[in-house]
C-alpha cells in the first residue's frame, strides 16, 4: 500500500515539474524537457500525455532551432483557469487568468456590502460567480477554483471570516456559505485576506516581481497590509498575520473602528485622506459618489496646483510614511508596494512617505528598499486569488479531471 502510495505522489510531483517548467521556460519539445528536467524521455512522453488528458496542455508549434530532428513542441493550454474574487468596503471586483497567466476576464461592480450584509453580499457574490462561469465556458475554458478575499482576519483552512471591522461583519463561515449558494460546485473555494492574496499578485506579476522579501500596503477605506518574506506569505501563528491597519501610531488618536485610539487607518485611511483635502460638503467626500472618480478629482486638483489638496496629500503621505517606517524596520523589505488609492495618488504622497522612511530607518538608507506603485491598484487581490487557484494546479495537476476537450484547438 506505502509503495503504491509513493507511486502517486511521485506521479503528482513529476506532473507537476513538467508543467511549472513549461509555465516558466515556454513551450518545449519533450526530449528538450527530459533534458532541462533531468526526466528520462519515456517518461517525460507519459507526463506529456497525462496533462494533455487533462486539458493542461497541447500540441504547439514544430521546435527548430536546436540540435538534432526538429520536434513538435509542448505548450500550456490556457483551458485551465482560476477566478479570484476581490470583496471591498463598496465594490466587488472579480479577475480570471488563465494557466498561462493571460487575462480572460474581470470585472469590477459597487456594491454596498457594508449595508447589504453578509447574507445579501454573498447571495450576490454567489450569482456573480455563476455568471462568470458560464461566460468563460462560452469561450472554450474552465473555473477550476475560486479564491475570495475579505478585508479581515482569516481562518484560511476553514474558510472562516472571523472578524472585518469595516465591513461589521464577524464569525461568518464563507467558505460554507458559498458552496451551499453553488450548490456544491465541482471547483474548489478557497479564503484569505485581501491583503494577502494583493501580496501575492505583486509579487508574482506586479511591481515587486523576483524580490525577496516585500510589504504590500493598501489605502482604502481601513489600511490593509500583506508581507512576503523569502517568498512567503508571512500568516502568523493563527493565520492573523498583516493587521497593520491597527498598529497604533498615536495613542491619544482619533477613535478607529475597531474601538482603539490612534490605529494607523485613523491617520492614513480613506476617511483621513478625506478630511485632510476636503470639507464635509464637499462632493469627494459624499461616499455615494464612486472612489475612483473622487480620486480623479482630487488628482486634478492637485494637478491644478490647489493648495489645501496638496497640504492635504502631503500629511496624508506623512501619516502613511509612519506606518511603513514601522514595517521597514521590523521586515527589511527589498521592495514596499503601495495600493488602492496609495496607488493612485502616488505622485504626491510617496515624496512624504520616502522622507518618514529616511528619518525613521534604523538602516538610515534607502538604497535596499525602494518605494513603488501597484501595478494593480484596485484589482491586485482578485488577479492574486486567481493566481493561488492556479498554483493549486501546479502544485497537483492531478486535480483537475480527464477531460473529453483536451487536446482542442488554440
Amino acid at each position: 500500500m506505502a509503495n503504491v502510495t509513493d507511486q502517486v505522489f511521485l506521479r503528482r510531483h513529476n506532473l507537476g515539474t513538467v508543467l511549472r517548467h513549461l509555465r516558466d521556460s515556454g513551450p518545449r519539445s519533450r526530449a528538450r524537457i527530459a533534458t532541462e528536467t533531468g526526466l528520462n524521455k519515456a517518461t517525460v512522453s507519459s507526463l506529456v500525455a497525462e496533462l494533455e488528458e487533462r486539458g493542461l496542455v497541447r500540441e504547439g508549434d514544430i521546435e527548430r532551432g536546436q540540435v538534432g530532428r526538429p520536434g513538435q513542441a509542448v505548450e500550456i493550454d490556457g483551458r485551465v483557469c482560476g477566478l479570484g474574487v476581490e470583496l471591498g468596503i463598496d465594490h466587488i471586483a472579480t479577475h480570471v487568468l488563465d494557466l498561462r497567466g493571460e487575462s480572460v476576464a474581470s470585472r469590477r461592480i459597487p456594491v454596498g456590502v457594508h449595508e447589504l450584509g453578509p447574507e445579501q453580499t454573498l447571495g450576490r457574490l454567489a450569482t456573480l460567480i455563476e455568471e462568470i462561469t458560464v461566460e468563460v465556458a462560452a469561450v472554450g475554458r474552465d473555473i477550476v477554483g475560486v479564491a475570495v478575499g475579505v478585508p479581515g482576519l482569516v481562518e484560511t483552512a476553514h474558510g472562516t471570516l472571523r472578524v472585518a471591522t469595516n465591513l461589521g461583519w464577524r464569525d461568518i463561515s464563507v467558505v460554507h456559505e458559498l458552496m451551499s449558494l453553488l450548490k456544491g460546485p465541482a471547483y474548489s473555494i478557497l479564503l484569505d485576506n485581501d491583503a494577502n492574496l494583493a501580496a501575492i499578485a505583486e509579487h508574482a506579476m506586479g511591481a515587486a516581481t523576483g524580490a525577496r522579501t516585500m510589504v504590500y500596503v493598501t489605502g482604502e477605506v481601513g489600511v490593509g497590509g500583506g508581507v512576503i518574506v523569502n517568498g512567503q506569505v508571512m500568516r502568523g501563528a493563527e493565520g492573523y498575520a498583516g493587521e497593520v491597519g491597527h498598529m497604533v501610531v498615536a495613542a491619544d488618536g482619533l477613535l478607529c473602528g475597531c474601538g482603539r485610539r490612534g490605529c494607523w487607518e485613523t491617520v492614513a485611511g480613506l476617511p483621513a485622506m478625506l478630511r485632510q483635502v476636503a470639507d464635509p460638503d464637499d462632493p469627494i467626500a459624499d461616499p455615494a459618489l464612486d472612489l475612483e472618480q473622487r480620486l480623479a478629482e482630487i488628482v486634478r486638483r492637485a494637478e491644478l496646483g490647489d493648495a489645501r489638496t496638496l497640504r492635504g496629500l502631503d500629511a496624508v503621505g506623512t501619516g502613511v510614511g509612519l506606518g511603513v517606517s514601522i514595517l521597514a524596520n521590523v521586515f527589511n523589505p527589498q521592495v514596499i508596494v503601495l495600493g488602492g488609492f496609495f496607488a493612485v495618488l502616488s505622485e504626491y504622497v510617496v515624496p512624504a512617505i520616502e522622507n518618514e522612511l529616511a528619518s525613521r530607518m534604523v538602516a538610515r538608507s534607502l538604497s535596499g528598499c525602494r518605494v513603488e506603485r501597484s501595478a494593480y491598484p484596485f484589482a491586485a487581490a482578485a488577479r492574486g486569488g486567481a493566481h493561488v487557484v492556479l498554483e493549486t494546479v501546479l502544485a497537483d495537476p492531478m486535480s483537475v479531471l480527464r477531460t473529453a476537450h483536451a487536446g482542442g484547438g488554440r
